[in-house]
């Protein structure tokens, strides 16, 4: 018996965006996208001009904060699965973070739930298609230089990254929305806090 490897792993994506996230980011409100149920966490500010800035401040405890629902679907969009397809597949930096790095900082980050669920939706299929049409032997290759410290892992690890990266954020964008609806944060102060 033969594994498509390609199919495999594009499959493992698409089930899980088609029978679990993408569905659950259905009826997503601004007021949820930006909730913070704790102070000092990390979200998308807004810096005037109607664009954003994603937090990412290094913390001097080492500990990264609580992300808001916001945060997690720009850097699944930007940094995960955008900022790969452009180094890899768009011919965009000089390794696989620098992309995502330029987008961020540009400021055209989504400033509503729409928008993000637009952008993340853009993201997750320019990269399914892309890697869709990669053969056994591009997905055996070495990242190269892109792959920065990576250089030597093949494509096919690169792949089962995303994939475990977009899920472990999806999931908390899943549980994010299920605290809201079950501490009754909707409708009364979510703590939206533009710094």
């Amino acid at each position: 018996m033969t594994i498509n490897w390609s199919r495999s792993l594009v499959g493992q994506l698409e089930f899980y965006w088609e029978a679990h996230l993408r569905p659950r980011l259905e009826g997503l409100t601004d007021e949820e996208y930006f909730w913070e149920p704790v102070d000092g966490g990390w979200s998308l500010r807004p810096i005037g001009d109607g664009r954003w800035r994603m937090e990412n401040e290094p913390r001097p405890t080492g500990v990264e904060p609580f992300t808001s629902i916001a945060w997690r679907m720009t850097h699944i969009a930007v940094e995960v699965l955008e900022s790969r397809y452009r180094a890899f597949f768009g011919g965009e930096g000089p390794n696989q973070w620098s992309p995502g790095e330029r987008l961020l900082t540009a400021g055209d980050l989504p400033g509503s739930a729409a928008a993000a669920v637009a952008d993340l939706t853009a993201a997750y299929t320019r990269w399914r298609d892309a890697v869709a049409g990669l053969s056994e032997d591009e997905l055996l290759a070495p990242l190269g230089p892109k792959g920065a410290d990576f250089a030597a892992e093949p494509m096919a690890e690169l792949v089962l990254h995303l994939n475990r990266e977009t899920m472990h954020h999806g999931g908390e964008i899943c549980l994010l929305r299920d605290l809201y609806r079950a501490t009754g944060a909707a409708g009364r102060d979510a703590r939206l806090v533009p710094r």
